[in-house]
């Protein structure tokens, strides 16, 4: 085995051993005393007004993928921002159609009404 793989096979062994071990520390030495009231869902200090299982519509997560979609697109912004100056007219014209391309995601999720709540 060649012998730069050790330190590696040394770091992979603490990284599991680690989290592993206070997991169990941890588990032996809090104080375990269960009971109705500490069990209850904490909602602000007052009684909880729901089961926290209900159904939510499917606008909600219509909004919620959209918001996603949009915002990782938005990280592809990062690496242009970092080369900006080595990549010059070229780079900008690239992300103008990048913008153009998410800016008419936006108008036709807008006009589909997927970005209203009511």
């Amino acid at each position: 085995m060649p012998s730069g793989y050790l330190p590696i096979f040394i770091f992979l062994a603490i990284a599991i051993l680690f989290p592993v071990v206070t997991i169990i520390i941890c588990k032996l030495i809090r104080p375990s005393a269960p009971f109705l009231t500490k069990l209850e869902a904490y909602e602000c200090g007052i009684k909880a007004a729901s089961d926290s299982r209900g159904r939510y519509t499917v606008r909600f997560y219509i909004v919620a993928i959209l918001f996603v979609i949009f915002d990782v697109e938005t990280i592809f912004l990062f690496p242009w921002v970092v080369r900006y100056r080595e990549l010059g007219w070229f780079g900008v014209a690239e992300v103008a159609v990048f913008l153009a391309i998410l800016i008419v995601g936006y108008i036709w999720a807008y006009k589909k009404g997927a970005l209203e709540w009511v």
